[in-house]
């Protein structure tokens, strides 16, 4: 548009005049007379020259431009960044298209509630039954037709083992093999099949920091799940060999008779009472995700839902002092075997050639 036009400014017309009859005279000799005497009367136009009035309507379109430019680089750049959040290049966000990302509806990788749900139904609870009362404890389901890895502690000195799965259903399970070194053993249901099997993972990979899920029966709670972090690696944490040799403490971090738990000795100290005089002593992860009495056995998971540890250990302040009865429950100092032990024992504990 030529800004020479004549323009109105804005409420200065009249509605019963003709807009079209300007009683002034050109702007060359305009003194003013003509809008002063003329009723509604239209004020001059300013004595633009017209090459001026065309570089002044340039610099708002330009400025719209520049705006539209600078707006289309932000725009972009975003865009980029999104893509490089969701692991996409720009030739995936194309021009019009959607970002594309992983819910959590889709995945639920890398949260408490994911591993979980994927875990819980191949962990079980373990009630062994001796001459000294009976204990309970934890296992991992690791095969379809029943094959069971716990502690040797939870299951040392058994006359019965009874088994319930996370859906309540219960098997009676018998020992395939014992490592009372490792404090490893493992079992076989009766009768079992189609049953979800956990994942071993790599202990080896497990860093400090990490986040890690525990899930076992604590007090015959079965399927509790607790969670922390790995607080420390190769700790060398010793245990008894089995229930004997603890002059009758409670096996699996269980209840049994007078309620006392399974000993553990660290650092030159004993806690949760005497580990007696037949002892092994094995490299354990340390962790403060929450284990009491019945967790040995039991799984300390990743937050890929792979097994990286058997729980087998956890300090009780108020069981390590001498006479005590009672349990104040978890710390915060727990111990588990790391899982390449137990792949590195499996063929050993099927064979039954436990050490």
């Amino acid at each position: 548009m030529d800004m020479t036009e004549n323009l109105r400014p804005s409420g200065a017309h009249s509605t019963d005049q003709d807009p079209t009859s300007y009683p002034y005279a050109s702007p060359s000799a305009y003194d003013g007379t003509a809008y002063n005497s003329a009723a509604g009367g239209y004020p001059p136009p300013p004595a633009y020259a017209p090459t001026t009035g065309r570089r002044k309507a340039k610099r708002p379109v330009a400025l719209l431009a520049a705006v539209a430019i600078a707006a289309g680089v932000i725009g972009g750049g975003t865009a980029t960044l999104v893509g490089q959040l969701n692991g996409q290049d720009s030739a995936a966000t194309g021009s019009g298209g959607a970002v594309s990302g992983t819910t959590v509806s889709q995945s639920s990788k890398g949260t408490v509630a994911g591993v979980a749900e994927a875990v819980s139904p191949a962990i079980v609870e373990i009630g062994a039954a001796s001459s000294a009362g009976k204990s309970t404890g934890s296992g991992v389901v690791i095969t379809e037709d029943g094959e069971i890895v716990t502690n040797n502690h939870v299951i040392s000195g058994a006359q019965q083992i009874q088994v319930t799965l996370s859906t309540g259903k219960t098997y009676t399970a018998d020992v395939m093999g014992t490592d009372p070194d490792k404090d490893l053993a493992l079992i076989k249901l009766r009768d079992a099949s189609g049953l979800k099997t956990a994942t071993l993972g790599d202990s080896s990979k497990v860093k400090v920091g990490e986040e890690v899920v525990a899930i076992g029966s604590p007090e015959g709670l079965t399927g509790t799940v607790t969670s922390g972090i790995v607080s420390a690696l190769d700790r060398d944490v010793t245990v008894a060999k089995d229930d004997s040799s603890s002059s009758g403490q409670g096996q699996g971090q269980g209840r049994q008779g007078g309620g006392q738990e399974w000993p553990f000795e660290f650092g030159g100290q004993q806690f949760n009472g005497d580990t007696g005089e037949e002892t092994t002593t094995y490299k354990a992860l340390q962790t403060d995700a929450s284990l009491n009495p019945g967790n040995s056995g039991g799984a300390l998971i990743n937050m890929n839902g792979e097994i990286i540890g058997i729980n087998s250990a956890m300090y009780s302040p108020s069981s390590s002092s001498a006479g005590s009865g009672s349990s104040a429950g978890s710390v915060g100092l727990g111990f588990a075997i790391p899982v390449n032990t137990l792949k590195a024992d499996l063929d050993t504990l099927r064979a039954g050639n436990g050490s």
